[in-house]
């Protein structure tokens, strides 16, 4: 299937600033994103969020376009809203006038370059094994989803789109090395896309090592649901490394160690990511696999 539209949206929430400063940056610069065989457009999709410097003002933006939710007009809070008119931008989400699109996030956790994979499709997993081939350390974070159930922004184009997470870094403040992989990753998505278009994709590997989302695990609580611990110091930073049934995962704030429970080695994502706690989420728990290249 031929890529005529792209759109690369920055600021789905406002205090992850790379994204928008980058958006900005494009649109002034234009012909850094511009290719032969298709066409890119720009979009801020939170502005109020990023004027007041908040993830968001509701809800969570990157929770809101599931097809479903975007056709219950009972939902009209701000986010829920501004979801509402960015699918009428790039949408509608089951018939889309956008084919394909990148959407630019940050993190607080140590994830390094991080590529969201949603979809199997040949275009999508093609497109990460090329940014990873042109940059090693990007990791391959699956977790695929039904497109129309979907409800991250990225799944509004003709197909599951590209999410592009980068940290660590703090909420609200521009770090140069994260500015500078995000711009480079988005560019080599670009650059296969016409790739793709022009039907000369470059050689690839059949596989590469991925990291599959299984489930997460909320901080210690106590008996009336306050917050009760953090992270543990061998766990912080330690994202994409193994966890074992029995080591240390969280503290509790009288300075006992709790355990991971889990029945087996797992691997480490998002771990204390800062904009999880409105959920007290404290880790993601992930299987380390081998993710194959369609045909």
């Amino acid at each position: 299937m031929s890529i005529q539209q792209v759109a690369i949206v920055g600021g789905t929430h406002g205090n992850e600033i790379t994204g928008v400063h980058l958006v900005q940056y494009w649109q002034s610069r234009p012909e850094e994103v511009m290719r032969g065989s298709f066409a890119t457009e720009l979009l801020f999709a939170n502005p109020q969020a990023n004027r007041v410097m908040k993830r968001y003002l509701d809800q969570d933006l990157n929770r809101q376009f599931a097809l479903e939710d975007l056709n219950d007009h009972a939902l009209t809070n701000y986010e829920q809203s501004r979801a509402k008119a960015i699918n009428h931008l790039l949408g509608p989400k089951e018939d889309p006038r956008v084919d394909f699109v990148i959407d630019l996030h940050t993190t607080t956790a140590n994830m390094g370059l991080t590529l969201v994979i949603s979809e199997d499709s040949p275009l999508l997993i093609g497109m990460a094994f090329y940014i990873k081939q042109h940059m090693p350390e990007a990791v391959l974070f699956y977790e695929p989803k039904n497109r129309l159930d979907d409800y991250f922004l990225a799944s509004l184009g003709r197909q599951n789109g590209l999410l592009i997470e980068v940290g660590a870094t703090p909420q609200g403040l521009l770090r140069a090395d994260v500015y500078d992989l995000t711009r480079r990753a988005t560019l080599h998505a670009l650059d296969y896309i016409d790739c793709v278009n022009r039907d000369d994709i470059p050689e690839l590997p059949e596989q590469f090592e991925a990291y599959q989302f299984v489930d997460i695990v909320k901080l210690p609580e106590s008996s009336d649901g306050r917050r009760w611990g953090m992270v543990h110091p061998n766990v912080q930073d330690q994202d994409y490394q193994p966890i074992n049934p029995g080591d240390p995962l969280f503290v509790t704030f009288d300075g006992k160690d709790v355990l991971f429970e889990g029945a087996r080695t797992h691997y480490l994502a998002f771990v204390n990511e800062a904009a999880y706690y409105d959920r007290n989420i404290g880790v993601s728990l992930m299987d380390k696999i081998t993710l194959k290249r369609p045909r």
